[in-house]
């Protein structure tokens, strides 16, 4: 059927043409195209459309159209005979024109005529022109012999060829169609001249629409439905990203401390706003998101304490209290005291200990040597969580502990502030503090699984877990070398030796007989107190224009220690570049996006991934069934020297064809990709050598309620050092006062072009998730982890199973299945011409993608893991790369011979959950 819905005033005559050779059901786009491309005699009137929905497809039922004559002559002088006229190259999209051009009449006459009906509903004689309004209605179309034009006047047709005279008045159905000529004179009434001739124009568009010779016009919103992501506008945007803008966001962003309530954490919130709501670049909508939260503050009246005290408790010795400054903002009274979020209060006094990392294992050892009951243990930074030091304590009857940084872990062995570390380097200087919070959870501990709203519910306090049970304090390696060095005791083990020129001893406990401390305590004076404070995330929306309900999420948290330049305000200056550019876009009409952007800035992250989880809580049910992906930049530059990525490995290939567009900073002619692959890469059994993309197992950042509790597809991009130059775990001075603007323009990243490859490669990844037609996930890439998951599980485990009749037969025809069905997916994708698909067959399969990491969700998979349900990602203490379930309950019961139960129990959960999987990949039921 012709895709009118628009109706023609026009003052012409016209012979009309069928074509029923040229069926229009059967003709694709580029066929339409040819058609309407097709050459004229010559040209006629111009037509110019006035109001109307175009049809795609032959469904016309009923619709009120109405075109505006351009041409006065014609339109004022009246009817003129014209031979052979044919509709040609109509355009129906507003205020665009449409052309009549002439057309040798078909020789062929006698074919069956076909009906359309037009209804007039009124007219209108105006200066600008006659106009008239007809309604179509094909759906009541009959075998009527030849064809009829009637108006409410006189009009002389010449009969023949199917044509006879007729007369209607407005209200009445007219029935236009078939061959012949249509002679005319010049009418009385002008008026009743527009209406014959619109009608016989739009009865031509009915014809030779049904016949497939009439140009397609589409609704307006058609051509979006089926756009693909635009490539010249990811062009435009990689060359719009500025890194001196980059670096003038980090700027303002770290002129004061802003750790999470704070008043210069408002000063940001402030900050994100204005920029969010920038009439010129902003957003859609900005606000604010707040939720009552509990946080561990230490005391500024009461700062905490650690000596060394005699027998007789005089002070022999006392660690710093605050770090040494080097420059002036590091005086800023807004800079808080090192201290252990939530640790409790306290003042322990004990011998002291040296406890490794304090990992269970470390206790365990040391136990056996020494008996732990009321001593102080000092751990070092790493293989541990950090409030898990004074958790896996507490059982051997430790009382405190301290905690630092080893410069072999952090400066590759350098101590010296006087020409090795900062101010003259990147490494940590002596004093410098690693602040932190001491929870293993994340979110809000007073509303677990809930929102933390104002009158939300509120577990008592004392049945928070996951907190240090015992005081515990952050100290610098300075004064860590004072008390290691002076420790007595039988040597540790190699593996736990550090940097300093010293031997590393367990402790008598307590010190040498032979040092100044002999016979001496350590003692812990804690003040620390916690309190339920407002905390803000700040949210910002660009909308979609096709799909609105599909998000594409993208965050990073705002608060940090002290001036976080680098953790987490390089990865906000980020954030507030690509707003900038995708911002303007929208607001100069030049882009909107197919899904709708949701930008966050999360509070209170420090404490515990607070903000996100919160978030993640409120929006449950939302998030769930309408998220396609979360992208994570939190550090975006922890040095300069390469791209590093994590992520579920359906992101794989949108992440490496982002990088590919990208330059490597300082590199000619290198992409980011290229770069990255020499620094770090992995052999794939589908492309050989790539990069090597990590797995976000852990809780490390806001990626965490995500993946694990929502089961969203994530991804944490950043760049980083060259470790093959270096053992530093992190950069040097993260989470101490020294992590300021300075330190990252000087030492990180000068020039800020790592920043920008960033921004671009995240940008790049962003704009591909949110406009593609298809969503650029790849569930055969995930195949591929789960064999090479199941083929360690086999090696490392089949063996034992079978000895205790535990089958891993389940779990192999899961991955194969998920194989299968992955397979058969990426087969319909590849033969889909999904640009001519209807719309709901791309959503189907974009969900199908979108969905998969949902499927492996189990909340009772973890048991003893708060939030986590994802049974392929969730975090282990295994340290195998395998499934982290089966890994950990592996080794569970290897120590405990009845946990074998649990073993075949999470088998049997991680098998059902793949199958499912797969099930969700294959075609609809």
């Amino acid at each position: 059927m012709v895709p009118f819905s628009e109706g023609v005033v026009i003052c012409l005559q016209v012979t009309l043409l069928t074509e029923p050779d040229l069926p229009t059901s059967d003709l694709h786009s580029d066929q339409w195209e040819a058609l309407l491309q097709r050459p004229s005699i010559h040209d006629g009137p111009h037509i110019q459309l006035i109001t109307g929905v175009p049809f795609l497809h032959n469904r016309l039922h009923s619709s009120t159209i109405q075109y505006k004559c351009t041409d006065t002559t014609w339109c004022g002088d009246g009817v003129r005979g014209a031979e052979g006229v044919y509709l040609h190259g109509l355009k129906t999209f507003p205020q665009e024109e449409v052309v009549l051009g002439e057309r040798e009449r078909k020789e062929e006459m006698g074919k069956e005529p076909h009906i359309g009906y037009l209804h007039l509903l009124g007219m209108e004689n105006n200066d600008a022109g006659v106009f008239v309004h007809i309604q179509l209605d094909t759906n009541n179309a009959s075998e009527v012999e030849g064809s009829q034009v009637g108006v409410d006047g006189q009009i002389i047709v010449e009969e023949g060829n199917g044509f006879r005279k007729s007369h209607a008045v407005p209200g009445e159905w007219l029935t236009v169609g078939g061959y012949g000529d249509i002679l005319g004179k010049r009418m009385i009434k002008q008026v009743l001249i527009g209406i014959l001739c619109g009608a016989a124009v739009l009865t031509a568009g009915i014809l030779i629409g049904h016949y497939g010779v009439t140009k397609s016009s589409a609704p307006s919103w058609a051509k979006d439905v089926a756009k693909d992501v635009d490539e010249s506008l990811i062009e435009r945007f990689l060359s719009e990203v500025d890194n001196i803008q980059i670096q003038e966001n980090l700027r303002e962003l770290t002129k004061v401390p802003h750790m999470a309530t704070t008043a210069g954490d408002e000063q940001t919130v402030q900050l994100m706003l204005k920029k969010w709501q920038d009439p010129e670049t902003g957003l859609d909508q900005a606000w604010r998101e707040e939720y009552m939260v509990y946080l561990s503050f230490p005391d500024p009246k009461k700062p905490n304490k650690v000596t060394v005290v005699s027998p007789s408790d005089t002070v022999l010795y006392t660690a710093r209290r605050k770090e040494k400054t080097y420059t002036s903002d590091q005086d800023d009274p807004e800079v808080v005291q090192p201290y252990a979020a939530y640790s409790p209060a306290g003042h322990p006094k004990g011998k002291l200990v040296y406890a490794n990392q304090g990992k269970p294992s470390d206790y365990q050892l040391l136990n056996n040597t020494v008996d732990l009951r009321g001593t102080i243990a000092i751990t070092r930074y790493g293989g541990a969580g950090r409030g898990a030091k004074a958790i896996n304590a507490a059982p051997y009857g430790v009382i405190g502990v301290l905690v630092y940084t080893d410069p072999l872990d952090i400066n590759d062995g350098l101590m010296s502030d006087i020409n090795e570390t900062y101010p003259h380097s990147w490494y940590m200087p002596p004093s410098g503090v690693e602040r932190g919070s001491f929870n293993d959870k994340f979110g809000d501990m007073l509303t677990p699984y809930l929102a933390a709203k104002e009158e939300t519910y509120r577990i008592p306090v004392e049945n928070i877990t996951g907190i240090p049970p015992i005081p515990i304090q952050p100290i610098g390696f300075e004064d860590a070398y004072a008390l290691i060095c002076k420790l007595g005791g039988e040597a540790a083990p190699e593996q736990w030796q550090g940097a300093f020129n010293c031997t590393y001893n367990f402790g008598g406990p307590g010190f040498q007989n032979s040092s100044a401390f002999s016979n001496s305590d350590v003692k812990l004076d804690i003040f620390n107190y916690e309190e339920k404070k407002n905390s803000s995330n700040v949210m910002g929306v660009i909308k979609g224009i096709v799909e609105p309900d599909r998000y594409v999420i993208y965050g990073n948290h705002r608060d940090s220690w002290v001036y976080g330049a680098i953790d987490p305000s390089s990865g906000t200056s980020v954030m507030l570049e690509l707003t900038r550019i995708l911002g303007k876009m929208v607001k100069q009409g030049k882009w909107r996006p197919r899904r709708s952007i949701i930008f966050g800035s999360w509070g209170a992250e420090e404490f515990g991934l607070i903000g996100s989880a919160e978030y993640t809580e409120q929006y449950l049910t939302k998030l769930s069934h309408r998220t396609v992906a979360y992208i994570n930049v939190d550090i975006a530059v922890f040095a300069n020297a390469t791209l590093r990525a994590s992520g579920m490995p359906s992101l794989q290939s949108v992440i490496f064809k982002a990088a590919k567009q990208v330059d490597a900073p300082g590199l000619d002619s290198t992409s980011v990709y290229d770069n990255w692959i020499q620094y770090s890469n992995r052999t794939s059994q589908a492309y050989g050598i790539i990069p090597n993309v990590g797995y976000l197992s852990g809780a490390g950042s806001d990626y965490a309620a995500f993946v694990h509790y929502l089961g969203i597809t994530s991804m944490d991009i950043s760049y980083t050092y060259d470790r093959s130059k270096t053992n530093a775990r992190i950069y040097p001075a993260y989470h101490t006062a020294y992590d300021n603007f300075e330190y990252a323009s000087k030492f990180i990243d000068p020039g800020f072009i790592s920043h920008q490859a960033i921004a671009r490669t995240a940008g790049n990844v962003l704009i591909r998730l949110a406009d593609s037609l298809l969503v650029p996930l790849n569930c055969s890439d995930y195949a591929e982890t789960l064999e090479d998951y199941l083929n360690t599980a086999v090696t490392l485990y089949q063996h034992q199973l079978q000895e205790r009749n535990i089958s891993m037969e389940p779990l192999k025809r899961a991955v194969a299945s998920f194989r299968s069905a992955a397979t058969h997916l990426d087969q319909v994708i590849r033969s889909s011409d999904l640009a001519n698909e209807t719309p709901l067959t791309v959503r189907r399969i974009n969900d199908q993608l979108m969905l998969l990491d949902r499927a492996f969700l189990d909340p009772l998979a973890f048991p003893d893991k708060y939030a986590y349900r994802h049974v392929i990602w969730a975090s282990s203490s295994a340290g195998k790369p395998t499934f982290p379930g089966l890994a950990d309950a592996f080794a569970n019961a290897e120590s405990q011979s009845s946990a074998w139960d649990k073993v075949h129990y999470h088998l049997s959960v991680l098998s059902q959950a793949i199958e499912g999987a797969a099930h969700t990949l294959g075609d609809v039921i």
